[in-house]
């Protein structure tokens, strides 16, 4: 689904398996959920390149820190085109930025998919008119688009788990289909690859003839998460071979691979459904407002409610579209939907978002709901560390260095809340998280001038190794829970990998009060 609007209460009937119909029914109710973008802090000059791409001006790399919450409550309409995350706008990429002579040893990103038609209509309204096709001569478009169509045109080669090899690879309908990629998606993905290929070109991540083991790519069966990934890959890698690609499924939304049985998970969605119900049903102003636009569109309240209005007002917003009008009998227009209808709306889903946090029961269940990702993610990073240290025989054809998961925003919202990153902006259209691996040089590893503290002196066992996590190229890591204690009392301008893995082995379960994920999982106490 996007699940955009599963967030949003959008694409039910995709809901992944493993999530159940408590899941399903939890999910709905995210309609409330919100969308809280932040204005992210400028302390490099963004330098636009000739091409049109968006470089950053190097200099000292600094913590990066959320903006200090206003005490103001913050206009819903204007938050919402946050989400819409327009591919025109500056943008500051602080992957890649390190402390000099450090080496860069792997980059895994998990992305949202990008800007996508709506998942339902609205009765007795038009579709908001929107070519899926691609063309670069219609806007927005991108110096790599007119190549990216080529290039997907000969993907026959490549290698495909199925269902993908029956998925279209570019979006292909003059009037989008429910759900479709649009070409701002596309235009999204191939700027978001081109951005970490600035930033990590100069640390020489990948060889130029990179293999199958070095490069790892993965996506839910949607065509538009499938769609998405290879807009990223194609701005990342231009022209890559499809003959050493491998594109691989994920059947769950969670990517929780062999490890998605977890009745807990399912008990802490249930109750965060409750809590939402309870919250919305007490707002007097919006069911007011449903009340409304369901007299406008001369339907039942709880049609309207079933056609997820906010999911198709927030692409004519997006795309910059009047919002939908009733069509009379004679073919004239009637009453439409306003845009004070969808404040109202936007505003709940914020107050909820307030709420969500307050309550603590989205964060439980985003613990028991990544781990399996978590832990892929940690392993692969600590066989990484473990052949840079030299600690075993090279792997043939190399260790997986670039890993590009492909999700929806029930993935990435998940995740963050997981991580502890409760304050980050809810995933826009094109989000993407970042997990950067870097290794210290052995001058910087040796007897230190001044005393370090326990924390701060690289290990053996970790072979001085540390992580950087990166949101919407925000340097996040100090926010995170396993690294905010140590940013606080740490000179050092990363974060050791031990902090990382001892958070998703251990430390991440004492939030449920457990020591594993099957305890987590079928334990009757948590």
């Amino acid at each position: 689904m996007d699940y955009s609007v599963c967030n949003w209460a959008s694409n039910l009937c995709a809901v992944d398996k493993m999530v159940s119909a408590v899941a399903a029914r939890f999910l709905l109710s995210l309609v409330m959920v919100n969308l809280i973008p932040t204005t992210p802090l400028v302390e490099e000059r963004p330098l636009q390149a000739a091409d049109g791409g968006v470089r950053v001006a190097q200099g000292k790399t600094r913590k990066r820190v959320f903006p200090v919450p206003h005490t103001q409550k913050p206009n819903p309409v204007s938050e919402a085109y946050g989400y819409c995350n327009s591919p025109s706008h500056t943008e500051q990429a602080w992957e890649g930025h390190t402390p000099a002579d450090y080496k860069l040893l792997s980059v895994q990103v998990m992305i949202r998919h990008g800007d996508r038609y709506p998942l339902y209509s609205i009765p007795k309204t038009k579709r908001p008119a929107i070519n899926c096709t691609l063309s670069v001569s219609r806007n927005p478009s991108h110096p790599l688009l007119r190549s990216f169509i080529s290039h997907m045109g000969k993907g026959s080669v490549g290698r495909w788990e199925s269902p993908l090899a029956s998925v279209p690879r570019l979006p292909n309908h003059n009037n989008c289909e429910m759900g479709e990629l649009t070409q701002t998606g596309v235009v999204q993905h191939l700027r978001n690859g081109k951005l970490l290929r600035q930033a990590y070109h100069p640390h020489s991540l990948l060889p130029s003839d990179w293999s199958p083991q070095q490069v790892w790519v993965e996506t839910t069966g949607k065509s538009r998460t499938l769609q998405s990934a290879l807009a990223f890959l194609y701005g990342f890698l231009p022209e890559f071979n499809w003959k050493t690609l491998t594109v691989r499924h994920q059947g769950s939304t969670l990517f929780c691979s062999s490890a998605c049985d977890c009745p807990a998970r399912n008990r802490y969605l249930e109750e965060e459904q409750k809590r939402q119900y309870r919250l919305r049903v007490a707002d007097t102003e919006l069911e007011r407002t449903y009340a409304d636009m369901a007299r406008t569109l001369s339907i039942p309240t709880r049609n309207l409610r079933a056609a997820n209005p906010i999911d198709s007002l927030l692409c004519h917003l997006c795309h910059g579209l009047s919002f939908p009008c009733v069509s009379k009998t004679d073919g004239s227009k009637g009453e439409c939907l306003t845009m004070a209808q969808f404040a109202v709306i936007r505003r709940q889903q914020l107050d909820d978002e307030m709420d969500r946090r307050r309550a603590g029961l989205y964060r439980k269940y985003a613990i028991l709901a990544m781990y399996p990702y978590l832990n892929r993610t940690a392993a692969k990073m600590e066989r990484v560390a473990k052949a840079a240290a030299g600690n075993r025989p090279p792997r043939a054809g190399g260790e997986e260095v670039f890993t590009l998961s492909s999700a929806h925003d029930v993935t990435v919202a998940p995740l963050l809340s997981a991580l502890g990153l409760e304050e980050a902006r809810f995933p826009p259209f094109a989000a993407r998280l970042v997990f950067e691996l870097w290794k210290s040089p052995s001058e910087i590893r040796g007897p230190p001038k001044q005393k370090a503290g326990k924390d701060e002196r690289p290990k053996a066992r970790d072979g001085g190794c540390f992580i950087r996590v990166l949101y919407n190229g925000e340097d996040v890591t100090y926010h995170t829970t396993f690294c905010s204690s140590f940013g606080r009392r740490s000179s050092h301008p990363l974060c050791p990998l031990k902090k990382f893995l001892s958070f998703v082995r251990r430390d991440m379960f004492n939030l449920v009060n457990a020591t594993s994920y099957k305890e987590a999982c079928y334990s009757h106490t948590g």
